[in-house]
């Protein structure tokens, strides 16, 4: 059974910016192994997979993680959350929060259903787009407990 994954306050970066999609990706790939939770290999997956499969998920929102393959690269699921308040060209589209997902399980489930709950509410997206603290953000990102 998986277990929820939560992001906390050493996950969230806020007002950065980002040069372009490949930088943006390279930030949240090298927070996520400051959070230890990915060998270094993980970080050029991460291009791989966007190279396959762009990660833009709607309403700002980016989801940068790696290939299948790098699962294996995986320590331990984590979420590394970055706010770019000035946007990053992602593919034509604008880009204010990417976030990286190291997932070897199923740990990221739970968040990425509380992310579509957000992506579907304007108000909350907003407020994610546009948090002024990593407290808003780890609520709005609390995982959505499966009954």
């Amino acid at each position: 059974m998986p277990t929820d994954l939560s992001v906390g306050p050493e996950a969230v970066r806020l007002d950065r910016t980002a040069s372009d999609k490949s930088d943006a990706i390279d930030q949240c790939g090298q927070l996520l192994l400051e959070l230890g939770a990915v060998e270094p290999g993980y970080l050029p997956a991460m291009h791989e997979r966007e190279l396959s499969i762009p990660t833009y998920i709607g309403e700002g929102v980016a989801i940068p993680h790696g290939t299948d393959a790098a699962r294996a690269l995986v320590k331990h699921s984590a979420l590394a959350v970055i706010q770019f308040p000035d946007g990053v060209d992602w593919d034509g589209n604008t880009v204010t929060v990417a976030i990286g997902i190291a997932a070897s399980g199923e740990d990221h489930v739970g968040v990425l259903s509380a992310l579509a709950t957000v992506l579907t509410d304007p108000a909350k997206a907003e407020r994610l787009r546009t948090a002024p603290d990593a407290a808003t953000v780890i609520d709005l990102l609390r995982p959505v407990q499966a009954n």
